[in-house]
């Protein structure tokens, strides 16, 4: 059988990581006899000589230590296979923690997860909505949605959902106060609402008004205060009620990217896996970027 020329292997890789057949032996629960029967066995099939042993000490030999790091990445094979297959199997259970971007997460991240409680009856689901960066380790969050550059770190795990570009606006009343703003010097003459976690460049504009919701500089704006940076999804959502309208619409600054990210692990929990595969889904084309 084509299993037999596996026979030995794990013996082997015991007696290497034990450091000698004494030690392997009570690991395995064998005589040292039968370590060392079942080392002479596996070195007689593979005709060679894995391991010098004297009564202190042993040591690979060249075939030793080769045949040595083949069987590590065999075991790391298999492993991962059983993984996927354990995976597949398991169902999504136990409580997911998501942080998730104020705005964003209202108008399309958090809708996509609604759906899952009901797929998997034993998955509960903590969403915390905030526009300041978590730290998903320390704070204990299984995935998170990020919108802009990602840290170098290999720490987190990351698959892009699309890109979110962002545009000046303002209400329709605001504008036929102050009149037409035709270029981006006409904005030092502008008030407008400041986002707290807007990237300094757009300090273009006078903003008396500092908020840290994303969804409020749009309802300041809205209300007729000034000129805001905002999505331009966003600007799309309002802009087809008649209650904003683009700035400049043919400036577009730099879009920055949108990704969900989650702790690096060796195996991806079910409920973590659901989760990820729903956001992605449920990005809309509007975000997909070029």
């Amino acid at each position: 059988m084509a299993t037999a020329r596996f026979d030995g292997v794990e013996l082997f890789l015991h007696i290497v990581e034990s450091g000698n057949l004494t030690e392997a032996a009570e690991r395995l629960n064998l005589t040292r006899s039968a370590v060392g029967k079942g080392l002479a066995r596996l070195e007689a099939r593979l005709g060679t000589c894995l391991l010098q042993r004297s009564t202190r000490r042993q040591r690979l030999t060249e075939d030793g230590q080769a045949y040595y790091e083949h069987c590590l990445r065999a075991l790391a094979e298999l492993e991962a296979a059983e993984s996927v297959l354990e995976s597949g199997r398991q169902q999504p259970r136990g409580r997911l923690r998501v942080s998730l971007p104020l705005a964003f997460g209202h108008h399309y991240a958090a809708p996509a997860l609604w759906g899952l409680m009901d797929r998997y009856p034993a998955l509960e689901i903590e969403i915390c909505f905030a526009d300041r960066l978590v730290d998903l380790a320390q704070e204990g969050f299984d995935v998170a949605v990020r919108i802009g550059p990602l840290p170098d770190t290999d720490r987190l795990s990351a698959r892009r959902l699309g890109e979110q570009s962002v545009c000046l606006a303002a209400a329709p009343a605001y504008m036929q106060r102050v009149g037409p703003i035709e270029s981006i010097e006409d904005l030092a003459a502008h008030r407008g609402i400041a986002y707290r976690y807007n990237t300094p460049h757009r300090s273009r504009v006078a903003s008396p008004l500092l908020v840290d919701d994303l969804q409020a500089v749009a309802d300041a704006a809205i209300a007729g205060v000034g000129l805001a940076w905002l999505p331009s999804w966003l600007v799309a959502h309002y802009v087809l009620r008649g209650q904003l309208e683009a700035v400049l619409p043919g400036y577009r600054e730099q879009p920055s990217p949108i990704h969900v990210i989650w702790p690096t692990a060796t195996h991806m929990p079910a409920k973590t896996r659901c989760a990820i595969d729903a956001l992605v889904a449920a990005t809309p084309s509007c975000l997909a970027g070029s």
